[in-house]
């Protein structure tokens, strides 16, 4: 019985439905659609016994629909717009561009900047109007974990990766440079000592640290020292959160802490270390093919100078 009523819900059976509820009779149907009414209402019939409900009221002149006619009018019409929509897909696929792209980001990487690429990306026109058809899909790792995603193939770019890979399927670029301030709440105990502070006196409280997100590769740890108390968090939203609460000490991206630093809301702090900070880079796979459409499109993006300054500085917009 289902497949019966799975064969009778064709696209045709659906185009004949709103046919009759457009024009309003079976007559003018059947002239639109260049059959005899006979056989319009013989198929008509026909999708009713499959379906096992009446669609029309046979009580009226008009092509009246029952409440199940209605029903199935609404959800055919649905189905023929996803009926188009994936044949226009499809053929835009067919032109070059990938179904899907999954982008991964590391957690430092300005979101603000990713957002404005993404809808730059959609706002692309392509040949026979329209977006791009390949859905985008977009991750946050921590550390290694961002390059475990693209060298295990979970992801097709990785944006912020700390180090260059050694897998000769990997390209990486240098994005730029981003560089790190280590900060206390002012309420903090070393928020009042001299600077620079020594590795015994950071030692001496509670670091916060961003768990390194992978899973297979060994973690990278960093700023840690040895003996030192650790609150570990999953991500730099939340690290902020905990150096604004007095929970901690640590380091974070300067131009991410830079307007709570400047309120008052955050002391920064000079260390033992002296200045911090550390080349990120941008990989993709190398397939052996040349890139889709998709991916050549990020790839031209992030070789800008002015795209790659703003992935990494953009942290204005941090919400907490």
């Amino acid at each position: 019985m289902t497949q019966d009523r799975r064969r009778a819900l064709t696209p045709e059976a659906l185009t004949m439905m709103d046919t009759i509820a457009r024009t309003g009779s079976f007559a003018a149907a059947a002239r639109e659609m260049g059959r005899v009414p006979s056989a319009l209402t013989y198929s008509v019939r026909q999708l009713e016994d499959a379906l096992d409900v009446l669609l029309f009221d046979r009580s009226s002149r008009q092509a009246m629909l029952t409440s199940a006619g209605q029903e199935l009018l609404l959800e055919g019409r649905r189905l023929l717009q996803e009926l188009d929509a994936v044949a226009n897909r499809v053929r835009r696929i067919a032109t070059g561009w990938e179904s899907e792209l999954t982008l991964v980001m590391d957690d430092a990487v300005a979101r603000r900047a990713v957002f404005d690429l993404v809808e730059a990306f959609y706002a692309e026109k392509v040949e026979g109007g329209g977006a791009p058809p390949t859905r985008l899909k977009l991750r946050v790792e921590v550390l290694a974990g961002t390059w475990e995603a693209l060298l295990h193939g979970q992801a097709d770019v990785a944006i912020g990766v700390p180090a260059q890979s050694a897998s000769s399927s990997i390209h990486c670029e240098p994005a730029g440079e981003l560089e790190f301030v280590f900060c206390v709440a002012p309420h903090h105990p070393l928020a009042k000592l001299p600077e620079p502070l020594t590795a015994a006196q950071i030692a001496a409280h509670r670091i916060i640290a961003v768990a390194d997100s992978a899973r297979v590769l060994t973690p990278i740890t960093v700023g840690l020292l040895p003996g030192q108390d650790v609150l570990t968090v999953p991500s730099m939203a939340t690290k902020l959160e905990a150096l604004l609460r007095g929970l901690g000490c640590g380091s974070l991206p300067i131009s991410m802490v830079r307007r709570h630093v400047d309120a008052g809301r955050l002391v920064s702090k000079t260390t033992y270390e002296g200045r911090r900070s550390g080349v990120m880079h941008y990989a993709w796979r190398d397939t052996g093919h040349a890139p889709g459409l998709a991916l050549a499109w990020w790839l031209d993006r992030l070789r800008h100078d002015t795209t790659r300054k703003a992935l990494l500085e953009q942290h204005e917009g941090l919400l907490l």
